[in-house]
């Protein structure tokens, strides 16, 4: 992404010695990229698009800055120039809402995949998997039967094998989403295992067999025993299931936001929450509160109205109960040490 944000600015300056480097390239190059499209969109560039792009550049200029034969040329000053306004910045900046699919829809799109074939299920097998682990799709890409302990109801994303993010190794349990999820994983392994006669280090989710066909053009034909080389057609499998569901692109990555909404209504402790956020490959929980963890709008709306109702019929709200007992058993609400009498 660096290198393809300098060569952007250079195919700007028409590959001009970049010891002539003016900031007024900076400035016009800054303007110009305010024009370009995006080429799969056909709209402007993103805010955040161009904020990123600026801020490598503007490293760049740093760095150049320090390198023989261009200290007395390039200021460290200059790289200012690449900055976006502060009005764009915080635009750019702005933290949008990561959406997730529900579970009801993942497992209507599961409900809607064929499995007649062994890629129809591994597609399948990919979709549920992804849902039940939350792992990210360049790890599952990679990962091997080995990785997998059924028995356990777990998972080990070990980064001597397995492309995790920052190399790291991540223990994860299978989440909550329901039996019918877990037993489409469980069915496509015992496939692999019992009729494939596949050993533990064969792949998970093996790549497609592509060959020539009868017609005389490349098709699919069955699975080959290697791992996908990246994450893309993982991605192409997802896009496929949910236009075949009648559903709008949820990508691999959203399932994490799915989960994370679940653990938001069923962990119950703080300490829960923080197991649920470890078992997503969070080591920090405010990493999940902060990236994941926005109420959905929907959601704030039920919350910000519902404090509003009174309290329905039957009682006080127990929780709220508690809390009175708990202040009333304070010393500053004993009436023999306090002015004020308790309500």
């Amino acid at each position: 992404m660096a290198a393809a944000a300098i060569a952007r600015f250079e195919a700007y300056t028409r590959h001009r010695d970049l010891a002539q480097f003016h900031i007024e390239q900076a400035i016009g190059f800054k303007d110009n990229l305010a024009t370009q499209l995006n080429p799969k969109t056909g709209q402007p560039l993103s805010k955040s698009t161009q904020l990123h792009i600026l801020s490598v550049l503007r490293a760049f200029i740093v760095w150049l800055a320090e390198q023989p034969g261009y200290r007395k040329r390039i200021k460290f000053s200059d790289a200012d120039y690449f900055n976006l306004s502060l009005k764009d910045t915080a635009i750019a900046k702005t933290v949008r809402d990561i959406e997730g699919p529900t579970i009801e829809q993942v497992r209507h799109v599961l409900a809607a995949m064929p499995s007649g074939s062994d890629v129809e299920r591994r597609n399948r097998a990919l979709i549920a998997f992804t849902l039940l682990t939350g792992a990210r799709d360049d790890a599952i890409a990679s990962m091997r039967l080995k990785h997998v302990d059924l028995a356990a109801g777990e998972i080990t994303q070990d980064a001597r094998d397995v492309r995790t993010k920052a190399s790291k190794t991540i223990p994860t349990c299978f989440f909550p989403v329901g039996d019918d999820v877990r037993k489409i994983v469980v069915d496509w392994i015992a496939f692999l295992q019992t009729e494939r006669q596949w050993g533990l280090d064969d792949p998970l989710f093996p790549s497609t067999r592509i060959e020539r066909g009868a017609s005389g053009g490349f098709e699919a034909n069955g699975l080959t025993r290697n791992c996908w080389k990246s994450a893309a057609p993982i991605r192409t499998v997802f896009r496929d299931a949910f236009k075949l569901a009648g559903l709008r692109y949820f990508n691999p990555h959203s399932f994490r936001k799915t989960l994370i909404r679940l653990g938001q209504s069923v962990c119950t402790t703080p300490e829960a929450f923080k197991a649920w956020s470890q078992n997503i490959g969070h080591e920090k929980v405010l990493t999940t509160f902060i990236s994941y963890g926005q109420v959905a709008l929907h959601r704030q709306r039920e919350i910000i109205h519902g404090l509003g109702k009174p309290a329905e019929a039957g009682g006080p709200d127990e929780r709220a109960i508690a809390l009175a007992r708990r202040l009333m058993a304070l010393p500053e609400f004993d009436p023999a040490l306090s002015h004020h009498k308790p309500e």
